[in-house]
């Protein structure tokens, strides 16, 4: 490996454009394991260079030792100089966006979490009935990135980030220990077949042609797809907060010692919250409002209440859906107008957060 001071001299000699053509090479070849032409460069770049431009820097960086030339008529192909100098960088670039990446998104999601516990509790109080929200979510969740590093000498770190910029992480057991350069060409290669795809866009032939790709780490490439399924899976799960179940005991008509114990426990297991929830999101539309009187909620333990639902976006595909409980005599004109006002407050704080 470059010791740091050898790592600045080799980049010092590279120009710019000197840096992007190397990477360029290393990136193609990487891709297709086909030696690299001058003419290939000048589409893959955005240097708007000549060939002829490019053959001259091509034959400067081969003179410097980072690319070779296999054969007279052939293109070039890295160097263990010029890998050396692309894993080092490029690495050290990922590893650094990644965690970049880590923080915002940790620091989105936990600020999202107690905007929702904040709107749930604030309902409660305000409307006097039982409340409910759920996290939001895409319809169709699809990946983003997924990064491979190295935590022990048989194991790796999947991180996944999938569509509305949630991380999932992944410890894959390897049989041997894998140096920087596999990596680096395994992250390439899942990152240039599936960003972008939802796990059923992921074809059995995308899964077959990446794995004899990847050769003998084939099976680190299916273990990755299965990481990807599971994570998307995990993320399809209804993240649902609740307040304001003691409201209940309110109402006399729902304050029945038997009725009430069952929808508080409704509440509490949250399994048929998420079904309710799941289902007035499809129906209310696009950021619609429903109302369930009675026997109309699906949820067994509601039959003697009303349900209104409401469903907030916050752009990107991310929905998800609030909910107010109460009697048949709820009143209904106030519980609307908090919930479309909700809504409003969302949707711009949202679009306050994002510019």
């Amino acid at each position: 490996m470059l010791t740091e001071p050898g790592r600045e001299a080799a980049e010092t000699e590279l120009d710019e454009r000197k840096k992007k053509i190397l990477q360029a090479v290393i990136r193609n070849y990487l891709e297709t394991g086909e030696p690299v032409g001058s003419r290939t460069i000048s589409k893959y770049t955005d240097l708007n260079l000549s060939s002829a431009t490019i053959r001259n820097e091509m034959a400067d960086l081969e003179e410097m030792g980072y690319i070779l030339q296999p054969h007279t008529s052939a293109g070039r192909i890295p160097s263990d100089k010029g890998y050396r100098l692309y894993v080092d960088t490029m690495m050290e670039e990922k590893e650094r966006e990644v965690v970049e990446m880590k923080e915002m998104l940790v620091e989105r999601q936990d600020k999202m979490e107690t905007l929702l516990k904040q709107i749930v509790r604030v309902l409660a109080q305000n409307t006097r009935y039982a409340t409910m929200i759920s996290a939001p979510q895409t319809k169709r969740n699809k990946l983003k990135f997924i990064q491979l590093s190295k935590v022990e000498a048989n194991q790796i770190l999947a991180v996944i980030v999938i569509e509305g910029n949630v991380i999932k992480n992944s410890i894959l057991s390897v049989k041997e220990e894998l140096d920087d350069e596999t990596l680096l060409k395994l992250n390439i290669l899942l990152n240039s077949h599936l960003n972008g795809l939802s796990i059923d866009e992921i074809s059995l032939g995308m899964i077959s042609v990446m794995k004899q790709q990847a050769g003998i780490h084939g099976d680190i490439v299916g273990d990755v797809i299965d990481a990807v399924a599971e994570g998307i899976r995990n993320e399809e799960d209804l993240e649902i907060y609740t307040s304001g179940t003691n409201n209940i005991f309110r109402y006399p008509e729902l304050a029945d010692q038997e009725k009430a114990s069952e929808l508080i426990n409704t509440f509490e297991e949250k399994q048929l919250l998420g079904e309710l929830l799941q289902d007035a999101g499809s129906e209310n539309g696009n950021t619609g409002i429903q109302v369930y009187i009675g026997a109309e909620s699906q949820v067994q333990s509601m039959r003697d209440c009303s349900v209104v639902t409401a469903t907030y976006e916050l752009g990107g595909g991310m929905k998800g859906t609030i909910g107010i409980v109460g009697p048949k005599r709820m009143d209904y004109d106030r519980v609307v107008g908090t919930l479309r006002t909700i809504q409003t407050q969302l949707d711009e704080l949202y679009r306050k957060d994002d510019r």
